[in-house]
């Protein structure tokens, strides 16, 4: 019998739990067992595994998180911690590595599969969306709405109090959150890492905006921006006026998914099954314009993705 070795890694993302019941469904159609890493690489590299049958994933479909657990391991970056991951998949008799997670998760699975032998197959799954080779991950529909509703009430108090906001969203490296959120919630600035932005111009405009009448100025910030205390700080001094902060954390990775994460997470995790019972490995599943699609692994950690600059444009144009 083919048997899956199957591994949450990274950060967390809503709709992580959805796709390890499609893997473990799939197989379990396909006479395909699955063995479950428990806390990531850290997890496999110490052996922690069990066996997922159809009965282990029941009534995970709408929880956050995920049952495998996750953990940072930077001795997965060693020599010696791939040779020790690579002896756990002999032992366990792993014939194809089914990573969920992010970039370098992937980057992971592929200096893994180089040193075992073992076929490697990524499912993108990161609130960061940062991934090359697919137009969304699992979780980040999930990120962004949960940073959506936090925002709108955001906007409640800052109406009422006649003040400046400034929120900061996920994003240390990308600016992918920052911008759904900043055009969904009609936010007068976006503030992101792929475009350098001058105070001088971002505090004329606030005083822009408030000779035009505005009763309140939402900024969204990535965190990969700056130190947002000192960017509060610099508003005040230059456009007068109280800046309340408002940092929104990891609200971002909790919670039930959205129906678009649990479905992409169902399609995500059903094709990589495919990907296994038609011999194709070292890929990766995404989805272009609305296709799935399944390039080689390395694409997502090797090709930039571009972040969707005319989304944000048009939210700039549309804040007067």
């Amino acid at each position: 019998m083919t048997r899956i070795g199957l591994v949450t890694s990274g950060g967390d993302a809503p709709g992580m739990n959805a796709a390890i019941r499609a893997v473990v469904r799939m197989a379990y159609i396909n006479d395909i067992e699955v063995v479950g890493y428990e806390k990531g690489y850290k997890g496999l590299i110490a052996g922690l595994s069990r066996v997922l049958g159809p009965r282990s994933v029941s009534g995970i479909i709408n929880r956050g998180g995920t049952i495998l657990k996750t953990a940072r391991a930077p001795e997965f970056k060693t020599k010696e911690g791939l040779d020790a991951a690579a002896r756990i998949l002999e032992r366990d008799r792993i014939d194809y590595l089914i990573t969920i997670g992010g970039d370098g998760s992937f980057r992971g699975a592929w200096e893994l599969g180089k040193v075992s032998g073992v076929p490697v197959i990524g499912v993108p799954a990161t609130i960061d969306n940062d991934v090359g080779g697919t137009d969304t991950t699992i979780g980040f529909d999930t990120a962004v709405n949960s940073a959506l509703e936090a925002i709108d009430k955001i906007r409640d108090t800052a109406t009422s109090h006649e003040r400046i906001f400034l929120v900061e969203v996920m994003g240390r490296r990308r600016g992918f959150i920052a911008v759904e959120v900043g055009a969904a919630s009609g936010a007068e600035f976006i503030l992101i890492p792929e475009v350098e932005f001058n105070m001088v111009t971002l505090c004329n405009k606030i005083e822009e905006y408030r000779r035009m009448g505005k009763a309140s100025i939402i900024i969204v910030m990535a965190e990969g921006v700056g130190d947002v205390r000192r960017i509060a700080s610099e508003i005040e001094r230059k456009a007068g006026g109280e800046v309340r902060i408002s940092r929104l954390g990891y609200i971002q990775r909790g919670g039930a998914p959205t129906a678009f994460s649990r479905k992409l997470a169902m399609l995500f995790g059903s094709e990589a099954v495919k990907l296994v019972t038609s011999g194709r490995g070292n890929r990766m599943v995404g989805i272009k314009d609305g296709k799935i699609v399944t390039p080689d692994i390395r694409v997502g950690f090797e090709e930039w993705k571009e972040i969707d600059i005319e989304l944000y444009r048009l939210a700039e144009k549309l804040a007067v």
